[in-house]
């Protein structure tokens, strides 16, 4: 499993394949895929056959598809634009994730 930098929840901005330039809330991360669902981003279309048996209708159902991490960039919660993640220790011990550009903590 890899060391992933992105969190659920986190506000990311896309930056490559056909949804270039969108940004979007992680809804999950796949670390053993290398992966993550983004709201709204990377939509397929699923033909899905009825199974009343868990309440499923049948039809064309769209939703997210897994993306790279690596075509996602996190978005700097002071500056509102796409950064690089650090880490840092504080005095207390705990780790937390920070800004490169501007140093802003990740909650």
């Amino acid at each position: 499993m890899k060391k992933v930098h992105i969190k659920k929840g986190d506000e990311v901005l896309v930056l490559r394949g056909r949804d270039r330039g969108a940004k979007g809330r992680v809804l999950r991360v796949l670390p053993a895929e290398g992966k993550a669902i983004v709201e709204r981003v990377n939509m397929i279309k699923r033909h899905t056959r009825p199974n009343p048996q868990r309440q499923v209708k049948g039809g064309v159902v769209e939703r997210e598809a897994p993306i790279q991490l690596s075509n996602l960039k996190l978005i700097c919660p002071e500056s509102g634009k796409p950064t690089r993640v650090g880490r840092k220790r504080l005095e207390d011990g705990s780790g937390v994730r920070v800004a490169k550009t501007s140093g802003a903590v990740f909650s």
